[in-house]
């Protein structure tokens, strides 16, 4: 199981980067306007936000609705040849590539959880990471094409297909069993951790949308720029290598860690974005901002709630789903009219994320005492 599942990861966020790295600009080759290219990419993170609430309402994630999410994941891919000239039939391709792709995670990270564990969850997710930087450096010599990138695609949708496939087969049927607990996750009453969960993505907006473009506003060259990206990767794959031990602490003080470290991130890169010294020790933070306080949180779900693979929906829908639509939207605004202090906002919202956590950790305590 342990190399299905590196080869799941592998693949998916293989998936991931051809996505989010090459797809806007096969878009731009073929002639979509900017405007067009953003209401295509923000149909996903919306289809990731609204998708979790339709199993709060009689839906379930289970081995027939995954199988079915890998269906329409691997046609959608297949469609995007056929719908690449047509502004509204590409919208619908790229809400179904959504819908398989938010689908298909969480039940993979449930089962990834179950059969090895959070201690070893990291060396086994790293693939992923591995996947995303090859699949960048493979495919940024060879994409002369639309047709190119599509086939990339294609190809790794249909691997990931195949091989998730293989994993929910050959998963402990006790994976199932669990949809039929009753949904014991309530956002507001759990306000303050989801918050926070959801606040630390939105300050991402900034990183994830504008990074390149403020450094490179800067003076820094773009060459150096990917050196950054890529010394980023590194130390996110170092980390999820040996967190094994961190994760058996107190899971809840990592997330407020990570949360206070990513808003120093934040205020390095406001304060210094011309100094490599310290955009390159920005950069090893990345090991705490998204390695680290990922597993720590998928992790803390799935520890919190009896529900498990809907705790993994949400977490992927709202944080990254509705947190990444906010941030993306918010940083270019701001970008646009106060660019100086883009990273000062984010180094806030950061802060507000790791605050919003120690008030759920207070909450606890009370209710512990009483």
């Amino acid at each position: 199981m342990p190399i299905l599942l590196a080869s799941f990861y592998f693949f998916y966020f293989a998936i991931v980067g051809v996505y989010i790295i090459f797809m806007p600009k096969v878009l731009s080759m073929v002639g979509y306007s900017a405007s067009d290219i953003g209401m295509i990419f923000a149909a996903g993170p919306l289809v990731r936000f609204i998708l979790p609430f339709a199993f709060t309402r009689g839906m379930k994630l289970n081995i027939k609705s995954f199988n079915i999410a890998i269906v329409i994941m691997f046609f959608s891919s297949v469609s995007f040849y056929f719908s690449i000239d047509n502004f509204y039939k590409l919208l619908f391709s790229n809400i179904g590539l959504g819908i398989g792709l938010s689908l298909i995670l969480p039940y993979i990270e449930v089962i990834s959880l179950k059969t090895i564990g959070k201690e070893k969850y990291g060396k086994i997710r790293l693939f992923g990471s591995v996947g995303f930087v090859l699949v960048a450096l493979v495919l940024v010599k060879f994409l002369s094409s639309a047709d190119i990138a599509l086939n990339y695609l294609l190809v790794l949708t249909f691997l990931t297909a195949m091989v998730a496939f293989v994993i929910a087969k050959n998963a402990d049927a006790s994976s199932e069993k669990a949809e039929e607990i009753d949904n014991d996750i309530s956002l507001l009453s759990d306000w303050k951790l989801w918050a926070g969960l959801t606040l630390m993505q939105v300050s991402f907006g900034a990183f994830y949308n504008f990074f390149t473009i403020y450094e490179t506003d800067y003076g820094i060259s773009m060459d150096m720029t990917i050196y950054l990206w890529s010394f980023g990767v590194v130390a996110e794959i170092f980390m999820l290598f040996f967190q094994g031990r961190l994760l058996r602490g107190n899971l809840l003080l990592i997330l407020q860690i990570t949360t206070s470290v990513t808003a120093i991130r934040w205020f390095l890169l406001f304060l210094f974005p011309e100094n490599l010294t310290i955009l390159f020790f920005s950069q090893t933070l990345h090991a705490l901002s998204f390695a680290l306080f990922h597993s720590a949180a998928i992790s803390y779900l799935y520890h919190l709630y009896k529900h498990k693979s809907l705790a993994q929906q949400f977490f992927s829908g709202i944080t990254y789903g509705l947190g990444g639509f906010v941030g993306a939207l918010y940083a270019g605004y701001v970008y646009e009219l106060f660019p100086r202090y883009l990273f000062l906002s984010a180094a806030f919202i950061a802060l507000m994320a790791s605050w919003s956590l120690y008030l759920w950790s207070q909450k606890l305590k009370r209710n512990v005492v009483v």
